[in-house]
């Protein structure tokens, strides 16, 4: 059986930090995406959840510096499980989007605009 792993999102970038890495540029930052829905009595509901995006620099992504805290973006990729042990000694873990694919979004046009493409 063929197996997948692949997310698509679109969001609000929350925090970013870019870092060179020997020859390349990792960015690494938070993504805010919004679900709505009404609740059981009617009253409308936005659920967001908050995901970790990986990117390193190469094809498919565009100039890290140009992505700031509240910018809109397209991201594909894989989903990973990262696991740590916590200050009390206990394993923990958090899921992160490593991302193949980033495209700023241009609100005004809400069409994706690559720069490195």
């Amino acid at each position: 059986m063929e197996q997948l792993n692949k997310i698509e999102l679109r969001g609000n970038v929350g925090n970013i930090r870019v870092q060179a890495v020997g020859e390349n540029e990792v960015a690494n930052f938070s993504l805010a995406t919004n679900f709505a829905y009404k609740s059981k009595d009617g009253t409308p509901v936005i659920e967001t959840t908050w995901h970790n995006i990986t990117a390193w620099s190469g094809k498919g992504m565009p100039d890290f510096r140009k992505i700031q805290k509240g910018s809109c973006v397209y991201v594909t990729g894989r989903v990973r499980v990262q696991k740590f042990n916590g200050v009390d000694g206990t394993e923990k873990q958090f899921f992160e989007v490593l991302a193949n694919r980033v495209a700023i979004i241009d609100k005004e046009d809400t069409s994706m605009t690559v720069s490195s493409m």
